[in-house]
């Protein structure tokens, strides 16, 4: 249970700092790391849970894509802050460096294998936040129509 704390901890402040780096509002770096760490942790307890990265960093993404659509609703601010800082934990950088380092020593089935992993996982990535974005759009778009009638 302290690892799980730590790994919150430890990506809640790492989307803080990115926020910083991109400028986003001083009221908005707390609710910018909560959404990153929230996002972080659902892909951490997933991925250790013997289920897929794939999988993992959809359901981290979905999580993040919700969270950041209601940070933005509850802050009035456009929802792209949180999206830009909460994704870093997500981004699979490690394993496009080690699929850029295979390739250039010549291993090349490694580097291969690597480099569809990095391409799958930030194709979950960005499929997760498309369907924040749907579940979202569809939601207010219904309550609209209710409200009308």
């Amino acid at each position: 249970m302290l690892w799980f704390l730590l790994q919150f901890v430890t990506s809640f402040f790492a989307t803080a700092f990115f926020a910083i780096i991109f400028n986003a509002p001083r009221k908005l770096l707390i609710p910018s790391g909560l959404v990153g760490a929230v996002g972080w942790i659902v892909y951490y307890v997933l991925n250790t849970y013997d289920v897929s990265a794939v999988t993992a960093s959809f359901a981290g993404s979905l999580c993040l894509g919700v969270m950041a659509h209601l940070m933005s609703r509850y802050y009035r601010q456009p929802v792209i802050i949180f999206y830009v800082a909460g994704i870093i934990p997500l981004v699979p950088g490690g394993l496009a460096y080690d699929a850029t380092k295979n390739l250039v020593i010549s291993d090349y089935s490694t580097a291969l294998q690597n480099g569809i992993q990095v391409t799958l996982i930030s194709g979950a990535i960005a499929f997760g936040l498309i369907v924040a974005e749907m579940i979202f759009h569809s939601f207010f778009r219904a309550r609209k129509y209710i409200r009308r009638r």
